[in-house]
């Protein structure tokens, strides 16, 4: 009996599809696959290092996709939800998804199924969120930044969105969480790492990296939605329930209430 390994990796997508290709490949019974930045060394298990292959990688995806649309979208989307021990969540689920046995793509009864299945729907809510919650800023380089601090990794997932919506001027959506962001230089959108030591929130006091006419817009936007308002009628629960309160600090109509 071969004993049981721990695979590591980068904590790329593509660094966990290479470590189910090296499982699968090589038929290595997989005690655990961790990223090398939180490994633990198991008592009773072997450690191995798995290095990213775009090709493997490559061969784990378009297998996933041809067995299922859904199923794809869950791994990537539960992926990203950086849930702890999400990678063995998704190994069985992949595992199963291969078997010829088990239709587990209808079988919500099923323990990994279910909650591969309700990670992803967290993501997507998630990415649904940020595509309405983010306020661009004007800044004196021309570029709209905005800030956003998601419960999950969801940058990649809204880049598209973005990207069609603006596509005329270049922005920056920077997860100050993550530490990283996405920047669309008007052809292109491409991953870059920051590291701020200043937040940019919804302040009432104005910032000298942005623009007086990104301010004058800010009040006259903060100003609609006052008087949009019918404070007889605010049912605060029900909007807080749509609007987070952890999302207000970045929302420009919101500058008051924070």
């Amino acid at each position: 009996m071969k004993e049981a390994k721990i695979l590591i990796y980068d904590g790329s997508f593509n660094g966990f599809l290479t470590s189910v290709f090296k499982a699968f490949d090589e038929r290595i019974q997989v005690a655990d696959i961790q990223k090398n930045s939180v490994a633990q060394r198991g008592l009773f298990s072997d450690t191995e290092t798995v290095f990213t292959q775009m090709e493997q990688a490559k061969r784990v995806w378009n297998g996933i996709q041809k067995k299922s649309n859904i199923a794809i979208k869950n791994v990537y989307f539960s992926f990203l939800s950086e849930s702890k021990g999400v990678e063995m969540y998704l190994y069985q689920y992949i595992k199963k998804l291969f078997s010829p046995t088990d239709m587990m793509q209808l079988n919500f009864s099923d323990a990994i199924v279910l909650k591969i299945s309700q990670l992803a729907k967290s993501v997507g809510r998630e990415k649904h969120r940020m595509e309405a919650f983010v306020r661009f800023q004007l800044t004196q380089d021309g570029v709209y930044f905005a800030n956003i601090e998601p419960d999950f990794d969801v940058l990649p997932l809204i880049s598209k969105h973005f990207r069609s919506r603006y596509a005329d001027q270049q922005w920056l959506i920077y997860d100050v969480k993550r530490r990283y962001g996405i920047f669309y230089d008007l052809h292109k959108v491409e991953i870059i790492s920051l590291d701020l030591k200043e937040i940019y929130t919804n302040s009432i006091q104005k910032n000298g990296a942005f623009t007086n006419i990104e301010y004058d817009y800010q009040t006259l936007w903060n100003n609609y939605f006052k008087s949009t308002n019918i404070k007889s009628r605010i049912n605060m629960k029900l909007h807080t329930q749509h609007v987070p309160k952890r999302y207000w600090k970045y929302l420009s109509e919101k500058k008051e209430a924070v």
